[in-house]
C-alpha cells in the first residue's frame, strides 16, 4: 500500500469501509443459514426443537436476502418448505422456541421474522408459553415452523415487488417534471425565432450576437430533453418490472457538457438581456410576458414568466439531476440490469455537479490554489503530442493560470478514471514558438495511402457492424468489431494531423502538438493570449498540489471520450455525404482596408480538411467575392470559415513549418443541418466573427443524386455528350476540351498548390462550359485570363458529366474486382487486359490524361499533389458509374452515413492509383501506342 497523497488515503479508507460492510453481510448470512439448518435438522431428527441460541437475535431477512445470489437461495428454500409442508399432516403443536401464533385478521402477516416480533396492529403476535407446556410437546413435524419461515421468505419477494412498483411512480414523476421543463425551454425558443429573423432586416430589435448570447445553448438543451422525454414516455407507458431505462439516463448524463457551457454563459446572458431591455422597450415588454405552455401539472393557461426567471431554470435543473438518480437507484434492486447504468449516470452527474460547485463556490475554489485565488477550467481537448518523433494521444487542460498536459491511465474494469501529469506551464511563462525559434524535430508525415487504407478499414468494419445489427448473432461478435473499429479510428486520429502548434516555458523547453486545422490552432492561441492578459505572476506547484490538480481533472473534464464515430449514439447525426455548393458573397465590419481572402474547412473522419479558398480582394473594407465552390463531403457536420489578411510585406510574415503564413483576421463555423439542407433551394446564412460578418449561400446535393450521369439535350455541345460522338465530330483522338485544358494547366499551373484539389470559382467554370458547348472561338483567350483552378475544375466537370464514365459502365465491375486481387501478376494481367478492352476514344483519352497527371505529380514538391492525391480527385470522376450500375440503390437516404458508398469510392481511387503507379502502360507519344491504335480496338 502506497499512500503518497490525500487522494490515496481517502481511496484506501473507502476500500476499508466497503470491506467491513461486505464482511458484515457475509456474517449475517452465515448466522441465518446456521440457525435455519440447525433448527430444521434437529426437529427432523429428534422431533423437537433445539434449545434457544444464545446471543443477539439474527438480523431480519431484508438485511440477509438483498442480493441476487441470496434471492436465489431464498427461492430454493421456499420451494423445499412448500414440498415439505404438503407432506406434513396438520396438528396444533406450537412452533419451536416456545412461541405460538395468535390469531389475526390478515391473510398475509408481515413479520420481522428472525427477531420474532411483529406489528401489533396488522400482524400475528408471538407470545411465550411456560417451560412445562413446551416439554409436553409431541414430536410431530414442525408444520407451524415451516409455515412461519415460508411466510417470511414470501414477504421478502413482496417487498422487492413493491420496490419495483415504486420505480414506475418515480419515473412518472420524472416524466411530469421533464414535460414542465420542456415547456419552460419552449417559452424561451418562441421569441428567439422571430428575433433572429428580424436581425437580418433593416430595423432589427436585437443583433444576431445579442440573440446568440441571451439564448445560448437553449435550442441544444431543448433537443436533448425532448429526445430524452420522447424515449422515456413509451417505456413507462409499456411498463413492466424488467423494463430498462438506465441507458437513457446514462446518455442524458453524458450530455451534461452543454449545461457547463450554459452555466458559464449564464451571467453574461442575464446582463445582456438586462441591457437590451433598457435600450429597447418592445423587447422589455416581450421579456416580461413570456407564456409557458400548460401541462398536466400546470392547468393555468395564462401562466407568464419573465425572461430572467426562465433563464434560471437550466441552472436550477443541474442540481436536480443527482437527486432524481438517487431516488431511482433507491428503488432499483442490485440485480436489475438498470442498476450499473444508473450508478454510472449518477457518478457522471455528481462529478459534473462537483465541478460546477467548485467554480461557483469561492470557499471550494480557494482550496485548490494558494492565497484564495480561483482556478477554473477554460477548455479541454484530446490532442496529439509529438514526443521524440512519436505521436502520443494526450488530454490537454487549459486553466485560468496554467496549461496542463495529461495522459489517461489504462483503467481496470470497475475502477475510476485517472490521469497522469506529463507536464504543465504557468500561463505567465508560456510562449508560442515558430520553427525558427526552436530546434524542432521534423514532423513524421504519414503518407496519404496509409490514411486512405485506414479509412477503407473503418468503412469495412462499419459495414460489418451494420450487417451484424440485422442478424441475431451473439454480442461477442459486435464487441470484437467495435474493438477493431476503436483501434482503427484511434490510429487515424493519431496519424492524420500534421500542423504544428508549439508552446514553450520560460526556460525555453518546447512542446509540440499536432493539429489538423488552422482554425483550431488559432482558437487555442486566442484563448491563451486573452487569459495571459490577466496572469502576471509565475509559480510552481508542489508534487502534492500537482497530484490534487490532476485528480480534479476527472471531475472537471468536459470532453469525456475521444472524438470518434463509434462513440456516437445510434440516433446522432452521422454527417452529410455528397456535394456542398457554397457561395462566399461578401464581408462587412472591417475597420481598416486590407487584402482579404477566405478559406473553407470541413470535417471528415474526425478531423478537418481545407477544401476551398477565395481570391484575394485588395484594399477594401467591404470585400465582395461572389465565388461559388463545390465541396465533397464525407460524413461532414461542420463548415468552418477563416478570413486571412494577405501580408504583402514578407518581413512581417511569420514562418511556420518553413512556409509563409498570413494573419487570421476572423474565424467562425456553422453546423450543417440535414433538415434544412434537404431543400433544393439555396440557403442564405451569415457567419458573425469578431465583429466581421461574412455572407454565404449553401446548397447540398446528396450522393445518390451526384451519381446521375445525365446525357445533354444539346448534342451539338461537348458536356453531357458521349466521348465517341465528340471525337468523331472533331476528327480527333482526344476531345479538344481535354487537350486545351491540359495544355493551359501545364503552361501555368504545374506549381499551383493544390491544383485539381482546390475548387475553382463556379461562375468561371460555368462560363467556360458555356463557351465550349457553343464552340466559342475565343475560349482560348478566356482561359488565359481565368484562374488556373477554374480550368482544372472545368476539366473535372467534363469527365463527371459524361453520360457514361470513361471506364464504361459495362467494364466497371470488372475493374473493381480486378483491383481486389491479391496476386500481383494476376492483377497486372487482369487490369491491363481490361484497360485494352476500352473503346478507342476512351482509352486514348485516358492515356493522355494519365500522362498529364504523372507530370503534375513530378512537381509534388511545389504543388503538394502526389499520385495518391490526384487519384483521390480523379478516381470517382473517371470511374464513377451511372446510377443504375452503382451499388448504391436509389432508395438510399440522401443524408445518411453509407459506408458501402465510401468503399466504392475508395475502390475507384485504387484503380486509378494502380495505373498511375504502373510503369508498363504505353505513353501517348510512344510507337507502341501508334501501332496499337492503327486498327479498331
Amino acid at each position: 500500500m502506497e499512500l503518497k497523497s490525500l487522494g490515496d488515503i481517502e481511496q484506501e479508507l473507502d476500500k476499508c469501509k466497503s470491506s467491513i460492510r461486505r464482511l458484515e453481510k457475509e456474517v449475517n448470512k452465515e448466522r441465518f443459514r446456521m440457525i435455519y439448518l440447525q433448527t430444521l435438522l434437529h426437529w427432523l431428527v429428534n422431533g423437537k426443537p433445539p434449545p434457544p441460541v444464545a446471543g443477539p437475535p439474527p438480523p431480519p431477512l431484508s438485511m440477509v436476502f438483498d442480493e441476487r445470489v441470496d434471492m436465489v437461495i431464498a427461492r430454493h428454500v421456499t420451494v423445499v418448505l412448500c414440498v415439505f409442508l404438503t407432506e406434513t399432516p396438520y396438528n396444533e403443536n406450537p412452533p419451536p422456541y416456545g412461541f405460538e401464533l395468535e390469531p389475526s385478521d390478515e391473510h398475509q402477516p408481515r413479520l420481522d421474522p428472525l427477531s420474532f416480533s411483529g406489528s401489533p396492529s396488522s400482524s400475528p403476535r408471538l407470545r411465550s408459553k411456560s417451560r412445562s407446556s413446551r416439554d409436553t410437546q409431541s414430536s410431530a413435524p414442525p408444520r407451524r415452523l415451516i409455515t412461519f419461515v415460508l411466510s417470511c421468505l414470501l414477504q421478502v419477494e413482496l417487498d422487492q415487488e413493491k420496490g419495483l412498483e415504486m420505480r414506475k411512480w418515480v419515473l412518472s414523476g420524472i416524466l411530469a417534471s421533464e414535460e414542465t421543463y420542456l415547456s419552460h425551454l419552449e417559452a424561451l425558443l418562441i421569441p428567439m425565432k422571430p428575433l433572429r429573423a428580424a436581425a437580418t432586416t433593416s430595423q432589427p430589435m436585437l443583433t444576431t450576437h445579442q440573440i446568440e448570447t441571451i439564448f445560448f445553448k437553449v435550442p441544444e438543451l431543448h433537443e436533448i430533453h425532448k429526445d430524452f422525454y420522447d424515449a422515456l414516455l413509451p417505456r413507462v407507458q409499456d411498463w413492466s418490472h424488467q423494463q430498462c431505462v438506465g441507458d437513457l439516463f446514462q446518455k442524458l448524463a453524458s450530455q451534461l457538457g452543454v449545461y457547463r457551457a450554459f452555466v458559464d454563459n449564464y451571467k453574461v446572458a442575464v446582463e445582456t438581456a438586462d441591457k437590451c431591455c433598457q435600450a429597447n422597450a418592445q423587447f422589455a415588454e416581450i421579456s416580461e410576458n413570456l407564456k409557458v405552455r400548460s401541462t398536466k401539472d400546470c392547468k393555468d393557461q395564462s401562466a407568464k414568466n419573465s425572461l430572467e426567471t426562465l433563464l434560471y431554470k437550466p441552472v436550477d435543473r443541474v442540481t436536480r439531476s443527482t437527486l432524481v438518480l438517487h431516488d431511482l437507484l433507491k428503488h432499483t434492486p442490485c440485480s436489475h440490469p438498470d442498476h450499473p447504468l444508473l450508478q454510472d449516470a449518477l457518478r457522471i452527474s455528481q462529478n459534473f455537479l462537483s465541478s460546477i460547485n467548485e467554480e461557483i463556490t469561492p470557499r471550494r475554489q480557494s482550496m485548490t490554489v494558494k492565497k484564495g485565488e480561483h482556478r477554473q477550467l477554460l477548455r479541454d481537448r484530446f490532442m496529439v503530442e509529438l514526443v521524440e518523433g512519436s505521436r502520443k494521444l494526450r488530454h490537454v487542460f487549459l486553466f485560468t493560470d496554467l496549461l496542463l498536459c495529461t495522459k489517461l491511465k489504462k483503467q481496470a474494469a470497475g475502477k475510476a478514471q485517472q490521469y497522469d501529469c506529463k507536464w504543465y506551464i504557468p500561463l505567465a511563462d508560456l510562449t508560442f514558438q515558430t520553427l525558427e525559434d526552436c530546434e524542432s524535430t521534423p514532423i513524421p508525415l504519414v503518407q496519404d495511402e496509409e490514411i486512405d487504407a485506414m479509412k477503407i478499414k473503418i468503412s469495412q468494419i462499419k459495414n460489418e457492424i451494420q450487417r451484424e445489427k440485422r442478424t441475431t448473432k451473439g454480442s461477442k461478435v459486435m464487441e470484437r468489431l467495435r474493438k477493431k473499429l476503436s483501434e482503427q479510428e484511434s490510429l487515424l486520429l493519431l496519424m492524420s494531423p500534421n500542423m504544428a502548434f508549439r508552446v514553450a516555458n520560460r526556460n525555453g523547453k518546447g512542446f509540440t502538438f499536432l493539429i489538423s486545422s488552422d482554425y483550431e490552432r488559432a482558437e487555442w492561441r486566442d484563448i491563451i493570449r486573452e487569459q495571459q492578459k490577466k496572469c502576471f505572476k509565475s509559480f510552481s506547484l508542489t508534487s502534492l498540489e500537482l497530484q490534487m490538480l490532476t485528480n480534479s481533472c476527472v471531475k472537471l473534464q468536459t470532453v469525456h471520450t475521444i472524438p470518434m464515430t463509434m462513440n456516437k449514439e445510434d440516433d446522432e447525426s452521422p454527417g452529410l455525404y455528397g456535394f456542398l455548393n457554397v457561395i462566399v458573397h461578401s464581408a462587412s465590419g472591417l475597420k481598416h482596408s486590407s487584402n482579404l481572402y477566405c478559406s473553407l474547412e470541413v470535417d471528415s473522419f474526425g478531423y478537418f480538411v481545407n477544401k476551398a479558398r477565395t481570391r484575394v480582394h485588395r484594399d477594401s473594407t467591404e470585400p465582395s467575392w461572389d465565388e461559388e465552390f463545390e465541396i465533397e463531403l464525407e460524413g461532414s457536420q461542420t463548415v468552418r470559415l477563416l478570413c486571412y489578411e494577405k501580408c504583402c510585406n514578407k518581413a512581417k510574415q511569420s514562418r511556420e513549418e518553413g512556409e509563409l503564413t498570413d494573419k487570421i483576421m476572423a474565424k467562425g463555423q456553422i453546423k450543417l443541418d440535414p433538415q434544412t439542407l434537404q431543400s433544393k433551394d439555396w440557403q442564405r446564412t451569415v457567419i458573425a466573427m469578431n465583429g466581421i460578418e461574412v455572407k454565404l449561400s449553401m446548397k447540398f446535393t446528396g450522393r445518390e443524386f451526384s451519381l446521375k450521369r445525365m446525357p445533354s439535350r444539346k448534342q451539338s455541345g461537348v458536356f453531357g455528350v458521349k466521348i465517341n460522338v465528340v471525337t468523331k465530330r472533331e476528327r480527333s483522338k482526344v476531345p479538344l476540351i481535354v487537350r486545351q485544358c491540359v495544355e493551359e494547366i501545364e503552361r501555368r499551373g504545374m506549381e499551383e498548390v493544390g491544383i485539381y484539389r482546390v475548387s475553382g470559382v463556379a461562375t468561371d467554370i460555368q462560363a467556360l462550359k458555356a463557351a465550349f458547348d457553343s464552340n466559342n472561338k475565343d475560349v482560348s483567350v478566356m482561359m488565359r485570363e481565368m484562374d488556373v483552378n477554374a480550368i482544372a475544375g472545368t476539366l473535372k466537370l467534363y469527365f463527371r458529366e459524361l453520360p457514361e464514365p470513361l471506364f464504361t459502365d459495362e467494364l466497371y465491375p470488372n475493374f473493381a474486382g480486378g483491383i481486389a486481387l491479391s496476386d500481383s501478376v494476376a492483377k497486372e494481367s487482369c487490369m491491363l487486359n481490361l484497360l485494352l478492352s476500352l473503346p478507342e476514344p476512351n482509352l486514348v483519352t485516358f492515356l493522355f490524361v494519365l500522362d498529364h497527371l504523372k507530370r503534375v505529380a513530378e512537381n509534388e514538391s511545389f504543388n503538394k499533389m502526389s499520385l495518391h492525391n490526384l487519384a483521390t480527385v480523379f478516381g470517382p470522376t473517371l470511374l464513377r458509374p451511372s446510377e443504375k450500375d452503382s451499388k448504391i440503390s436509389s432508395s438510399s437516404q440522401p443524408i445518411s452515413m453509407n459506408d458501402s458508398w465510401s468503399l466504392e469510392v475508395m475502390a475507384q481511387v485504387q484503380v486509378l492509383l494502380y495505373f498511375l503507379q504502373l510503369d508498363s502502360i504505353p505513353t501517348p507519344d510512344s510507337k507502341r501506342q501508334s501501332l496499337l491504335f492503327s486498327t479498331e480496338v
